[in-house]
């Protein structure tokens, strides 16, 4: 339901006149030429590291013939160091051919200050995201997020739900444009060009936070007609812009004109609009109309969510960071630091993260086994983690996938 995408991908960036160079290194990661891939390890903390375990049995039982480099990342780097997201981690990302990214803790930014080891206090130090920091510095535009009921899952809300969200990754809330205290500066520059502004004249400083909601042209293309080429390659019949032009008229409205102008490109598929509290209803109503759905950030972080739960629940929902040069894959679900160290979690989502990563390398018929392998296991049923109301281990049930394989 997702093979290709990447090859897709490199046919938008053809079209986008992308240098020789580049179309050429996007190519080169083809098994056919002989290349053991170079990926980039990044378990991260909390259940990441089980899963990422876990997932490293189902590609040895595979052969991918492959040096999984592992990379610092997460919380605990945070604390020891003061950055998530070290240079030592950005250079060896560099020099990978993709990077398979499993899971970090991330907190509020006073909470995260006061866990720095006490040396680092004081110093200036700032918490943010590192898998946000990553999508901007790689410029991974496009995040797809596949939401597929596979036979015999007991957590399944419908079983013929088959639905893939494009959410844009680089822009939006996420962007990390913010303000805070609001300073006299910005306050009367924004009265001046929205009298609207005014109506908070009389809001302290420090009882005031902005942050700004930026949205491109370029952005909304790309991650557009990223949904329309998938749909169109896919036999999709539909693709449904999920925004919220009424309320949020500059941002939204921008993103759903432009929808409108690529969409006449594409004459065979239905396009639908919907606002995005209306199309939560609808995902929870009726999952099954819908094939694909293309969104700004936030949007598409909620909806990606609440679809994974109709499905299982974010145990089994993959995902893929695509840029024009890199791509970062990682499973949907988060940290869970409750279920670390147990040896519960279900490592199927990032089992099939994997499965992405493996397509996006060329790795085809890996890909289609490995997908054979989970839906065999999950179809059986003798085999469930503690999430399905079973008693396997995370590595129980990579075992399993990895004896199907």
């Amino acid at each position: 339901f997702f093979f290709g995408f990447p090859n897709m991908l490199y046919k938008l960036r053809v079209a986008a006149s992308r240098s020789a160079a580049f179309q050429s290194a996007a190519f080169s990661t083809s098994k056919a030429l002989n290349k053991r891939y170079e990926i980039a390890c990044l378990p991260g903390d909390g259940i990441g590291i089980e899963v990422m375990d876990a997932t490293k049995i189902v590609l040895d039982k595979l052969k991918f013939d492959a040096n999984l480099e592992h990379g610092d990342i997460g919380w605990k780097i945070w604390c020891n160091e003061g950055d998530p997201f070290p240079q030592r981690t950005i250079d060896l990302c560099k020099r990978t051919d993709c990077a398979l990214f499993a899971a970090i803790t991330s907190k509020p930014k006073d909470e995260a200050a006061r866990e720095l080891k006490p040396e680092l206090h004081g110093k200036g130090f700032v918490y943010s995201s590192p898998i946000v920091g990553m999508r901007q510095l790689f410029d991974l535009h496009t995040n797809m997020r596949p939401c597929k009921a596979y036979q015999g899952n007991p957590l399944n809300v419908k079983e013929d739900i088959d639905l893939v969200i494009f959410r844009e990754n680089t822009e939006g809330l996420y962007a990390g444009v913010e303000y805070y205290p609001l300073e006299d500066e910005l306050r009367s520059t924004m009265t001046k060009f929205n009298k609207k502004m005014a109506k908070f004249d009389s809001v302290s400083p420090e009882d005031i936070a902005i942050t700004a909601r930026i949205i491109t042209r370029r952005g909304c293309e790309r991650i557009i007609r990223s949904a329309f080429e998938f749909a169109k390659k896919d036999g999709r019949k539909t693709v449904t812009v999920v925004e919220k032009p009424n309320v949020l008229r500059e941002t939204s409205g921008l993103f759903l004109r432009i929808a409108r102008e690529i969409a006449k490109e594409y004459p065979d598929i239905e396009t639908r609009e919907t606002n995005i509290d209306a199309q939560c209803m609808f995902l929870v109503r009726q999952p099954e109309d819908f094939g694909v759905m293309v969104t700004s950030n936030l949007f598409g972080d909620i909806l990606s969510d609440l679809s994974a739960q109709l499905i299982g629940g974010l145990g089994f929902a993959p995902s893929a960071n695509f840029g024009d040069n890199y791509a970062v894959f990682e499973p949907t679900h988060g940290s869970a630091p409750p279920l670390a160290g147990k040896g519960i979690a279900n490592p199927t989502a990032m089992i099939l993260t994997a499965q992405m990563m493996l397509d996006h390398l060329g790795e085809k018929e890996m890909a289609l086994k490995l997908e054979r392998a989970v839906a065999d296991v999950l179809a059986e049923g003798k085999v469930q983690c503690q999430d399905m109301g079973g008693t396997a281990s995370t590595m129980d049930m990579a075992k399993a996938i990895a004896a199907k394989l």
